[in-house]
């Protein structure tokens, strides 16, 4: 046996050590995530009781990125460990995750990177839908796209917290990739009609323009939609992301055709409890102000003498009145925080309603 075989051999076994020592480990700390099921059941007797705390598990995913020892990158760690902290939640209760379908969408792969794969994935047709599910309880939480760094906000998951009762409790970023997909079955043919999402044509329109101009664009209600008819219908190809691909079977004409390389998607977990801190935190809320002279100012002024950061703020019609605005502002810190409880308290004095809609940890990955 030479040298090579030898070290390659010693290796193995090394690593056939380490892996029963993994599931060992891995074994140990899901019987703890059930112990942990145990108190709380026997704490709160007959309650609807919540196992998922979505503060706790930004904690340790920060504390796995800042103590990774390599040389596996920091990112790909705490991607490992998410999936560990799903399986273990899932042994406690699985979660049912509500999220805008079908399958095969980017707001699923959104809700698989928040919450791993161990939890009931629930494919709504519309943004409303999801918001109703999980008011009802029918869903634990519910996962909604709300802004993309090239279109901007999504205007109908900003109406929705207008009525609805629910809390934010998360975000997620996913960097979003769009591709031209055709059926391997009818790849030869030539392409007569595009399928796709109105904000992906929008996200792909100087690719469209450059490389397929004059074919017509069919505006569809999803990504997967598009895919799941351009696997059926010869002459007809989607612009559709890697999870709707393999979904349906369909092979790549064009990779990476968004227009801008940075094109990412910030989708929202709502839920029905609100969040204790995290330690690094944003917060949100829609104001309604009275129409007069200065009444943005007055918004905006406590932040910017208590030293917090705003990081959107946006602009949607009142359902009060004609000409009528609401303010939705997103910025840094937690509600309990003693100088945003004051900026708060300030705004709420000037304004005619102000809406608490959470605060949640920054995402972690």
């Amino acid at each position: 046996m030479t040298d090579e075989k030898t070290r390659l051999g010693e290796l193995r076994e090394e690593i056939d050590a380490l892996d029963q020592q993994i599931m060992e480990l891995i074994s140990a700390r899901a019987k703890c995530a059930q112990e942990v099921a145990h108190v709380k059941l026997a704490a709160n007797p007959g309650e609807d009781v919540f196992f998922y705390r979505p503060e706790r598990e930004a904690q340790v995913l920060r504390r796995i990125k800042e103590k990774n020892p390599g040389p596996l990158p920091a990112e790909e760690m705490a991607r490992l460990f998410r999936e560990i902290m799903s399986a273990c939640l899932a042994l406690e209760k699985p979660m049912h995750i509500a999220f805008l379908g079908p399958v095969g969408t980017f707001t699923q792969a959104a809700a698989l990177k928040h919450f791993g794969h161990s939890v009931v994935s629930v494919p709504l047709p519309a943004i409303d839908a999801v918001f109703r599910e999980v008011e009802s309880g029918a869903a634990h939480y519910g996962v909604v796209p709300v802004e993309n760094s090239t279109e901007g906000m999504i205007n109908h998951t900003l109406d929705m917290f207008m009525s609805s009762p629910l809390k934010i409790c998360g975000e997620v970023q996913l960097r979003i990739h769009h591709h031209l997909l055709v059926s391997p079955k009818h790849k030869d043919e030539e392409i007569t009609r595009i399928y796709s999402h109105q904000q992906s044509f929008a996200q792909c329109r100087q690719w469209l323009d450059t490389h397929r101009y004059g074919i017509e664009r069919i505006t569809v209600s999803s990504n997967a939609e598009a895919a799941r008819r351009a696997a059926e219908e010869p002459g007809a190809a989607a612009i559709a992301g890697d999870m709707a691909a393999e979904l349906y079977g369909l092979e790549k004409l064009a990779n990476s055709i968004e227009d801008r390389p940075d094109n990412t998607t910030r989708f929202l977990i709502i839920g029905r409890e609100e969040v204790p801190a995290s330690g690094q935190d944003k917060s949100s809320i829609l104001v309604s102000m009275r129409n007069k002279p200065g009444a943005l100012y007055q918004l905006l002024e406590p932040f910017h003498r208590h030293g917090i950061s705003l990081t959107r703020i946006e602009t949607r019609p009142s359902p009060s009145g004609t000409w009528a605005y609401v303010f939705y502002i997103d910025f840094e810190g937690h509600m309990q925080d003693d100088r945003i409880s004051k900026v708060l308290a300030e705004i709420d004095e000037e304004a005619v309603e102000l809406k608490r809609l959470g605060s949640y940890p920054i995402g972690v990955l």
